[in-house]
């Protein structure tokens, strides 16, 4: 395939994960073809972090890619100021990229389906993004399509084009008038009902999420995410080390284990109806409680 995407990587402390992630992505049909960039960000201490080091001395050695391009940072950018300037570097260069942080086991056939996707949907000005990553939703094992629309973009493993990227407001100019309307609010949340939460508790300080702020850009513009049947990511930063995923799995997929590297691309134009009411069941504080109850007593027994 000609003219892939660029894939970038964001990194910082965790050399385990980090190794896992790259030798996922190593294993993939195109990571020959594939040119890498790895954002390391530094520490927030003022001394030097053995574990930042570790990592960095780590990525220097990796090769099974086309290129392999290393950006160290000198501050402590954090992961949001990471993700925004880094894709905004690279996207204005190539117009579109695939993104993953230091997390996220890929399937082999990862780099074949964002690829594809971005090709397959480039001109729908409608598709915000791509994921990578799929819940495991019941409905799914009978769709009879490589991929299915979402009110919701995911941040585990995705891409995007230039257009879709560069008008986001990461400010969120208009979130008073967005927040004391009930009819937009709850409109927000058909991708989930932790969706306003997460937008109110962002501007009040409460996280620092880039990630919300980038799902609010897609709701506002009145678009849609495309998302794989099977899941084509793991997400194993779950832990006490984990930046925003700690605690608890409760997402935990089946990755694709297939060497599939041709798809049959839905071009639907509206979400589909039951998807829609497995995927927000899926952050419902229902599943939630089932789902960690069900760990709590699986370890304790």
């Amino acid at each position: 395939m000609n003219n892939l995407a660029p894939v970038i990587l964001f990194v910082y402390n965790r050399l385990d994960e980090t190794r896992s992630t790259i030798d996922a992505l190593k294993s993939n049909f195109l990571a020959k073809e594939s040119t890498l960039y790895i954002f390391s960000d530094a520490t927030k201490k003022n001394t030097s972090d053995t574990n930042v080091l570790r990592v960095r001395k780590y990525i220097k050695t990796i090769d099974g890619f086309k290129n392999v391009v290393i950006i160290e940072r000198d501050e402590n950018f954090g992961l949001a100021k990471s993700i925004i300037e880094g894709v905004s570097e690279i996207i204005k260069k190539f117009g579109k990229v695939i993104v993953l942080e230091d997390d996220l086991v890929t399937s082999k056939n990862f780099l074949c389906y964002m690829n594809q996707s971005l090709v397959a949907y480039k001109d729908r000005e409608d598709i915000f993004s791509i994921s990578g990553y799929t819940g495991a939703l019941p409905s799914l094992k009978k769709y009879n399509s490589s991929t299915y629309l979402s009110y919701r973009p995911s941040s585990w493993g995705w891409a995007t084009w230039v257009d879709q990227w560069k008008n986001i407001d990461w400010d969120i100019k208009d979130y008073d008038k967005f927040i004391e309307n009930r009819e937009e609010t709850k409109k927000f949340n058909r991708g989930g009902v932790d969706m306003t939460r997460m937008l109110k508790h962002y501007k009040e300080g409460k996280n620092r999420s880039w990630a919300i702020r980038w799902a609010y850009a897609m709701y506002r513009e009145n678009k849609l995410c495309i998302y794989p049947s099977i899941s084509k990511i793991q997400n194993i930063g779950f832990g006490k080390n984990a930046t925003h995923c700690v605690g608890i799995n409760i997402y935990k997929t089946t990755l694709d284990l297939t060497s599939l590297c041709d798809f049959e691309f839905s071009q639907e134009k509206e979400p589909n109806t039951q998807l829609v009411k497995e995927f927000k069941y899926q952050y419902s504080y229902t599943n939630k409680l089932i789902k960690k109850s069900l760990n709590f007593f699986v370890s304790n027994r």
